[in-house]
């Protein structure tokens, strides 16, 4: 058996400008650092994310700590789309509605901090909106079963805290801007299938946006998003709605 030497095993990056952050078990591992400098430092900056904090615990380490003891209703937890949307309907996250979406993410990424950035803040229900990186591919390739089984496990995860599950579908998209060669349509269509089924079976919440942002090509529809993947406040206006019943269905208010 070939055993790894030191050389092998460290996370540093050559020309990592942050590699005298802590690494190991350690009481805080999260540091700030200033905004990286133009293409290369936003490049480094995310090489180090992918290799020290490849779940990106540390983005709302700060905002989970402010919401002990407080009343939390409902995380939201998903990729840019999520991420983007307190920005464009910030009402939409008050009494207890909770935004805990990280820019780029796949769905091994969200299982990886589903426990700090969702568990921990004990909500009544979680609204899980996951897919679309994983299609464009940014963390490498995977099978569509094992993307259905981080959501699973999402789930199941959530089920045994007593946390309510609200599964999304995937949002349309004819094309990735960051990956022109993927062609999403069909596979957004397999995965939005599966997520139906799948919430059906198991009694939870199911949040159609796609046929509420939808052409009947699969894109989005003109208008609601800015690159034909990602929202405008006109998208997110046509979700709302969508939201608060799903919301309402699955705590049953």
């Amino acid at each position: 058996m070939l055993a790894l030497t030191g050389a092998y095993a460290q996370t540093a990056i050559p020309g990592d400008p942050y590699a005298s952050d802590p690494v190991g078990i350690v009481a805080e591992p999260c540091v700030s650092h200033p905004a990286p400098d133009g293409a290369t430092g936003a490049q480094m900056a995310n090489l180090h994310r992918l290799a020290r904090d490849f779940a990106q615990y540390c983005r709302y380490a700060v905002q989970n700590r402010s919401l002990a003891g407080q009343k939390v209703r409902v995380v939201f937890m998903g990729d840019s789309i999520t991420d983007n949307w307190i920005r464009a309907d910030p009402d939409l996250f008050t009494k207890g509605l909770v935004d805990r979406g990280i820019s780029g993410q796949t769905t091994p990424q969200m299982l990886v901090r589903f426990r700090s950035d969702v568990i921990a803040l004990k909500p009544q229900a979680v609204h899980i909106m996951a897919g679309t990186n994983d299609i464009a591919g940014n963390t490498g390739a995977a099978t569509i079963e094992t993307v259905e089984g981080n959501i699973q496990s999402m789930a199941e995860l959530a089920r045994a805290h007593g946390i309510k599950v609200i599964l999304a579908s995937v949002p349309p998209a004819a094309a990735f801007p960051w990956r022109p060669d993927k062609q999403p349509v069909p596979q957004i269509a397999a995965l939005n299938r599966w997520l139906q089924g799948y919430a059906k079976a198991n009694g939870f919440t199911y949040v159609d946006y796609h046929a509420a942002l939808a052409t009947p090509d699969g894109a989005m529809k003109p208008g609601y998003a800015s690159d034909g993947v990602h929202p405008t406040p006109q998208g997110y206006a046509a979700m709302r709605p969508l939201t608060l019943a799903a919301v309402a269905k699955a705590l049953g208010t």
